[in-house]
């Protein structure tokens, strides 16, 4: 009796350069054991100028598609057949789709993943609370804005160390966004609901972020993107004082679900098992 043959392997990655730092294939691959997936999700390091090569090849190769982490999101933009409008406006695709059609779709998950967060490490969270701070202007934070003025935040104060480039990001999304003194930034935290770092500030090997909190409502949620470590400075801080605090693991389990889901058929969920085993890689990073 003939064999049958296996259904074809299921195949997503993520391209970055370096590659070796991304907890991607952790997450993904605990997914797919999960739901005992026929799949795998591999690292694939990809040198800038190789990137129009290598997302070609995604088709070739039978993949379904591919996140990208830094320094590719925003060449991707430009590379894919299509994008969505919000990968458009935060100028980064993070999420690649081969389409049936043989397309590569772009989108950025970001902004989902930050809300996703936010609003399962603090429930209660409402856009129309108060004002939000945002501290920082890079691709993070187009993200994190973005996501705000979606989600319908009345104002948005911006505070980056470079105020003209903070400027230009206020000028590129639209919406309530104030730009603000970084020398100020302590000062731009009264009667906030929400304060977001979104720098590399108080990461593991970077400087410490100096600010201080005492004009912060104790209602305020404060959020960190970093996740090494797990607990900053500035969560810590704000937990001693009795302020809700989201840390910024979460923001790269959401972000994951779309991709997941359009690659491998089935919507996967975050709970505390995921956050575990991802944040046991993370210890002595």
């Amino acid at each position: 009796m003939a064999e049958q043959p296996q259904p074809p392997l299921k195949l997503a990655g993520v391209m970055g350069y370096p590659i070796t730092h991304s907890r991607s294939p952790r997450l993904h691959g605990h997914w797919l054991k999960r739901h005992g997936i026929a799949g795998a999700y591999l690292p694939l390091m990809v040198p800038p100028g190789e990137l129009a090569r290598a997302l070609g090849g995604l088709r070739g190769l039978g993949f379904s598609g591919c996140n990208l982490t830094l320094p590719l999101k925003e060449k991707a933009l430009a590379l894919v057949d299509r994008a969505d409008p919000l990968a458009r406006r935060i100028g980064a695709v993070n999420t690649v789709v081969v389409s049936a059609q043989g397309e590569l779709v772009g989108s950025n998950t970001d902004a989902f993943g930050f809300i996703e967060n936010l609003k399962a490490g603090a429930p209660h969270w409402r856009a129309d609370a108060g004002p939000a701070v945002v501290l920082g202007a890079g691709g993070a934070a187009r993200a994190v804005l973005a996501a705000l003025v979606d989600a319908g935040a009345r104002e948005i104060r911006l505070v980056n160390r470079n105020r003209e480039r903070a400027q230009t990001l206020k000028e590129a999304l639209g919406g309530p966004i104030i730009v603000g003194d970084w020398r100020e930034r302590s000062d731009a935290l009264a009667n906030a609901a929400l304060l977001v770092n979104t720098t590399s500030l108080g990461m593991a090997g970077h400087e410490a972020l100096e600010i201080k909190l005492d004009a912060l409502p104790r209602t305020a949620i404060v959020s960190d993107l970093v996740y090494v470590p797990l607990m900053t400075s500035l969560l810590k801080a704000a937990s001693a004082r009795g302020n809700a605090v989201v840390d910024g693991l979460g923001m790269l389990l959401h972000q994951a679900r779309p991709g997941f889901e359009a690659w491998f058929g089935v919507a996967p969920t975050v709970d505390d098992d995921l956050r575990r085993h991802v944040a046991a890689d993370l210890i002595g990073a």
